[in-house]
């Protein structure tokens, strides 16, 4: 028996659930899956909740089986960093065989909950997201800095998947929703990688363009969050909500362009705090904004 494998069987039961609530991430889940319901409740006509049951609970098992593979992949650079080092797998509590028996389990119940409880095209968006996230952009974090832009894909799948549950189909307005929470990842990943940027270049990973803190970056920072700012008229235009809508997506987008001009000016961690602080409200709000004032 390993001793990863007789730590957690050893771990009060308290200490089990905190190991596997970390292994999944619980938090970001739960974040990711609010923005799938939130993109259901945007498309629905009228409510049916079984597909809402079932895209909660697929949801929920794609998203944790994709941060607990994401988790196997780097558990040896997790160690080298002060963020991740006390993770499940690089401290030991768990063992990556039973890591990835569960997440596998996880991913194909979640996809085969997806395709047979909603639609056939909502199981495929589930397998899509586990595959790009934790079989493409997880790798690549440590070859590119262009990783980023592949694992913009599964993170901007969710809202797109709630509304693929509700109507059965893809269609331009679940591109829009796509294509706002696509142009989200920028500003909010490349954010939290300059706040890290010791502990990544520690465990050689590629996150910051150019793999640089410096003007340039925050720069392409700046110019990611005024990309965000520009779509903001995007579900107005397109008929997805009202005036609303837009004028809070501006304003919710001006939150995280401000800081990055004070960022460009000093290249100050605070400000990549304040972008990364900005772009969780950003997530939520958003989606929320919508639904309130859709059309």
């Amino acid at each position: 028996m390993s001793q990863a494998k007789t730590k957690i069987a050893a771990l009060p039961l308290a200490g089990r659930i905190v190991s596997y609530a970390h292994l999944f991430k619980l938090r970001l889940t739960s974040y990711v899956v609010l923005s799938a319901v939130l993109g259901y409740f945007i498309g629905v006509q009228t409510i049916n909740y079984t597909i809402l049951f079932w895209l909660i609970l697929g949801g929920f098992l794609i998203t944790a089986s994709s941060n607990a593979l994401n988790q196997i992949l780097e558990k040896d650079t997790d160690k080298l960093m002060k963020r991740t080092q006390c993770r499940p797998l690089p401290d030991e509590k768990m063992s990556v065989v039973h890591a990835s028996i569960i997440s596998l389990l996880m991913g194909v119940v979640g996809v085969f909950i997806l395709w047979f409880g909603i639609n056939p095209l909502s199981g495929i968006l589930g397998a899509l997201a586990i595959v790009t996230y934790a079989g493409i952009y997880t790798p690549l974090k440590r070859i590119t800095t262009y990783s980023v832009f592949v694992g913009a894909f599964p993170g901007a799948i969710p809202p797109m998947l709630g509304w693929v549950a509700a109507t059965g189909f893809f269609s331009l307005e679940a591109g829009i929703l796509f294509a706002l929470q696509f142009l989200w990842q920028f500003p909010h990943f490349w954010a939290i990688a300059w706040k890290l940027d010791n502990d990544y270049k520690k465990a050689e990973l590629k996150m910051l363009p150019f793999n640089k803190k410096n003007k340039t970056t925050s720069i392409i920072i700046l110019l990611s969050a005024l990309v965000l700012f520009s779509g903001s008229f995007l579900p107005e235009y397109f008929n997805i909500s009202g005036r609303i809508a837009t004028i809070t997506l501006f304003i919710l987008a001006a939150l995280m362009v401000y800081p990055a001009i004070k960022l460009v000016k000093t290249q100050d961690d605070k400000y990549a705090l304040k972008i990364m602080l900005m772009s969780y409200l950003y997530l939520v709000s958003s989606l929320a904004i919508l639904l309130i004032d859709k059309n």
